[in-house]
């Protein structure tokens, strides 16, 4: 009986082309990647790509995504009967390690979800999430935005690594409180988690302020919402929420 042989390098695939070029990115940065680096990565030729990617732009794309499949979504399970804050705390630390492990492809994340399948499922569980815990659509809305923002701004520097290790360079003449700055840039990864962490629990707890101002469904006047929603399906402005 004939047999086929193997082939001696693995099919080409959209999940290996992503896998590499993720890798690249990684490692090397956004303008790493190119169809023709990637194709030798690859050990293919380079219009070999086009069958599974048009562009390089959607091969990056692709990549954001990965990431983005990379959060935790399970605290906005409704079976989880998990509290709302404590929902968006926990999915924005996920957010952040996924960002932090995966630095050079924030600036494409940043652009938003567009098409991508993983960060379209991230938005609709936080929207859902607000939802059902009383928020007004549009305010729902909001959150997810504000929260995208904080954590995405988080994920393109460091605050910690921005200040040298050289103790001369904070003459006290000129800098009185930076006595101790040439330490940071050594403390960076617990300085910088801490900082998220501060300014985390600062927004929920402005938040959690808003939340527990929202007009009772239940009697029509201020104080805590219960999970049903907004039956009513309008913002604070009395206008009907359109965005999503």
């Amino acid at each position: 009986m004939c047999r086929m042989a193997r082939p001696r390098k693995p099919l080409l695939s959209r999940d290996r082309i992503v896998a590499v070029a993720g890798a690249l990115v990684d490692a090397e940065g956004l303008a790493a990647v190119s169809t023709r680096r990637l194709a030798a990565e690859l050990g293919v030729s380079g219009p070999s790509l086009y069958n599974h990617f048009r562009t390089k732009d959607e091969i990056l794309e692709a990549v954001a995504d990965a990431v983005s499949a990379r959060v935790d979504l399970s605290m906005f399970d409704p079976d989880a009967g998990r509290d709302w804050r404590a929902a968006l705390h926990d999915w924005a630390v996920s957010y952040r390690a996924a960002l932090a492990d995966h630095p050079n492809i924030v600036p494409v994340l940043v652009r938003g979800p567009g098409r991508r399948p993983a960060g379209l499922r991230v938005a609709d569980a936080v929207f859902g999430a607000m939802v059902r815990a009383g928020w007004p659509p549009a305010q729902a809305t909001r959150i997810g935005a504000l929260l995208r923002f904080f954590v995405t701004g988080s994920a393109l520097g460091s605050f910690a690594a921005g200040f040298v290790d050289d103790a001369s360079a904070y003459d006290p003449a000129d800098y009185p409180h930076l006595g101790q700055a040439h330490l940071l840039a050594e403390r960076q990864e617990r300085i910088d988690r801490d900082a998220f962490e501060t300014g985390l629990r600062a927004l929920l707890d402005g938040l959690a302020l808003q939340h527990a101002a929202l007009p009772d469904p239940a009697g029509g006047g201020p104080g805590p919402r219960d999970n049903r929603g907004d039956r009513g399906g309008r913002d604070d402005d009395g206008s009907v929420a359109t965005e999503r």
